[in-house]
């Protein structure tokens, strides 16, 4: 909010009046309560916080009565300005999604050099009074002029994508998931806790006393649970995708196994699950402050891919992009530089891939490269290197050069911008979770929530 000259007692009059209007946001309501630790559920979304079976997502009393102070220090009497008290009727409850106006008028100058102003807070619609009150106030002493003040910005550190995932894919019938040698709690865990809120009903492939001492340590029940001994990892793999040609699985979760043993047996010639494109891993990334999910490829299956390969790795994404929402993914190709450089093959197979899609040979998304980091996911970086596009300042999808950057994209974001990460793999008939150890809880659920929307998506399609 902008702060505008102060005024001195001596240049206040009654009957001076100021207002602002602010939307209130969910994450307003987490700022809030992290400021002021009143952690009250009535004030948090997703909690319902007066037993009345919905949740409320009510601001505190004191949000709306914040806009009051707002008006009084930035605008009317301005910068300086200190309360002295304040007597306050709060009318209606500000929820989360309205937008008020606060007001702000001066009624009395008092001897002592105080003000007394009326305070109100309206809903902007129907204008239904919210708050009403006087603040008695102590004016700046001295004129001053702020062109700006510095505040820090805030990023609240919640994960709103992933939530509309998970809410996106519970209600679907639970996904039949063939779970590769879950052998130690991590894996275990992911799998249970998909089971738990009815994503996915695993079923468990490998050691059977592996898995119950696994199990022992997260504390968990198997009962219910069909378990399939296998006595090798590469058995586990090979008998979880006859699970898939036989429909008895939709998918595969990757557990305590190297990658690779897994991928074999999903590409054996034999009863296999391939398609006819190359698989590709792709991180679909809640990145707090992002007004949407960012899509990292590849970071997990692919070394050094050449054309043909990104092609096939930007048409998975593309396609996994439709599965979770996305109507026209956008693409950025990623390089170091946003101009075609001969001497960067990275640029150079970026504005390939741009004419590809210009040429139908890519379909379903929006496709640009070469593109810097900065400037495919930041407008105003994109405007300050003057590059017009539909996709530049605002990919979805980032289309990484090898697999190292696409790696360090994709952990960079992780340990460094608080993101989480759902890891899946496509191009085969069936998506391929996989995930890491260092995974939280709510990485691998939605791990599981994005697998189960794609099986959805595509039924009797093969995108994989």
């Amino acid at each position: 909010m902008k702060i505008e000259q102060n005024r001195t007692y001596a240049q206040v009059e009654v009957g001076d009046e100021a207002q602002v209007t602010r939307l209130c946001t969910i994450d307003d309501l987490y700022a809030f309560a992290s400021a002021s630790g009143d952690h009250n559920p009535l004030h948090l979304a997703g909690y319902d916080g007066d037993g009345d079976g919905r949740p409320e997502a009510v601001a505190p009393a004191l949000w709306p009565a914040g806009l009051i102070a707002a008006v009084l220090g930035n605008i009317l009497p301005g910068a300086g300005t200190q309360a002295r008290s304040a007597n306050l009727t709060f009318h209606l409850p500000v929820v989360a999604g309205d937008e008020v106006t606060a007001f702000v008028t001066v009624i009395e100058k008092r001897a002592d050099g105080d003000l007394l102003c009326a305070a109100k807070v309206r809903r902007v619609g129907d204008n239904a009074l919210v708050l009403s009150g006087e603040v008695q106030v102590t004016p700046p002493a001295k004129q001053m002029v702020f062109d700006s003040v510095e505040v820090p910005g805030l990023i609240v550190q919640r994960h709103r994508h992933f939530d509309a995932l998970i809410a996106k894919a519970e209600p679907m019938d639970p996904l039949p998931t063939a779970v590769v040698a879950p052998e130690e709690p991590n894996s275990l865990g992911g799998a249970l806790l998909g089971k738990a809120r009815g994503i996915i009903t695993p079923i468990l492939l490998g050691d059977p006393d592996k898995i119950a001492a696994a199990a022992a340590e997260l504390g968990a029940d198997l009962s219910g649970i069909e378990i399939i001994k296998a006595d090798s990892h590469e058995i586990a793999a090979h008998r979880a995708v006859d699970l898939v040609v036989e429909g008895k699985a939709e998918t595969l979760m990757k557990g305590h196994l190297h990658t690779d043993v897994l991928l074999h047996a999903v590409l054996r010639r034999d009863r296999g699950l391939r398609t006819g494109r190359r698989l590709s891993h792709v991180f679909v990334m809640d990145v707090p402050g992002m007004s949407r999910p960012i899509m990292v490829t590849d970071a997990a299956v692919n070394i050094a891919p050449d054309l043909e390969t990104k092609a096939d790795i930007v048409q998975n994404a593309i396609h996994l992009a439709h599965s979770i929402g996305i109507e026209t993914p956008k693409v950025g190709v990623l390089s170091a530089v946003e101009t075609i450089n001969p001497h960067m093959p990275s640029s150079v197979d970026a504005a390939l891939l741009s004419k590809m899609a210009e040429r139908g040979q890519i379909t379903g998304g929006l496709v640009d490269g070469p593109l810097a980091m900065d400037n495919a996911v930041d407008l105003n970086a994109a405007r300050t290197k003057g590059i017009t596009s539909e996709v530049a300042g605002v990919a979805d999808i980032l289309v990484a050069p090898n697999i190292e950057a696409g790696n360090m994209v994709a952990k960079q974001l992780t340990f460094i911008s608080h993101a989480e990460a759902a890891g899946i793999v496509v191009g085969a008939t069936v998506p391929i979770i996989l995930t890491s150890r260092s995974d939280d809880d709510a990485s691998r659920l939605a791990s599981c929530a994005v697998a189960a929307l794609h099986v959805q998506a595509n039924k009797g399609k093969f995108h994989g």
